[in-house]
């Protein structure tokens, strides 16, 4: 296989894992996670690094229609984490978006259950851009009053989904958002409203 996975597996993991952690304890921060890692294309790294990372033979990965077409793209997928593909998104531990190309419906995907909260889909989602500014604010849990993000391309009607996610908390999915070698996270916790 050409593409790249971590050449030091257990290290390059283990510091991608850290990574994904910073970014869930701090909502909005933006951290370097998947350098090193050549995916196939488009695939970026830093998305690469979370679902690499994080997806496993126990959790089914949804694969989103655009990067599903890409053959090299899923067999490296597999390959690497050894994932049983989703047949739906709602069946997804793990689910890989692009922003570019695939609508972002967060409902459709596993809520989770009262009893099993942790039973729902976390999203790792490929953007076009990524920045702390202020076009949304984040506060919540592990944020000193709010923080700022912004990422492109945004679906028109993400505040309100967003909104919607939230307000059914703990149920709800979580969201990583991946551009080039960053990431930031969204968890279900945070409260996202338009920005200044």
């Amino acid at each position: 296989m050409s593409a790249l996975a971590f050449a030091d597996p257990a290290f390059e993991s283990q510091a991608a894992f850290r990574a994904i952690l910073k970014a869930i304890a701090s909502p909005g921060a933006i951290e370097a996670c998947g350098r090193g890692l050549a995916p196939p294309s488009p695939l970026c790294p830093a998305a690469a690094a979370a679902i690499l990372t994080l997806a496993d033979f126990e959790t089914p990965l949804w694969i989103a229609p655009s990067f599903a077409a890409n053959g090299e793209l899923v067999a490296y997928l597999k390959f690497h984490t050894g994932a049983p593909r989703a047949v739906a998104p709602d069946a997804a531990a793990f689910a890989l978006i692009d922003l570019e190309s695939d609508a972002l419906d967060l409902k459709c995907f596993a809520q989770g259950a009262p009893e099993y909260p942790d039973r729902s889909t976390t999203i790792v989602a490929q953007t076009r851009s990524l920045a702390r500014r202020s076009s949304m604010r984040i506060a919540g849990p592990g944020v000193r009053e709010t923080a700022g993000i912004e990422f492109a391309p945004i679906p028109p009607d993400f505040l309100s989904q967003w909104q919607a996610n939230h307000s059914t908390f703990p149920l709800g999915v979580d969201l990583v958002l991946a551009h080039g070698c960053e990431l930031a996270v969204l968890p279900r916790s945070a409260r996202v409203t338009g920005g200044e």
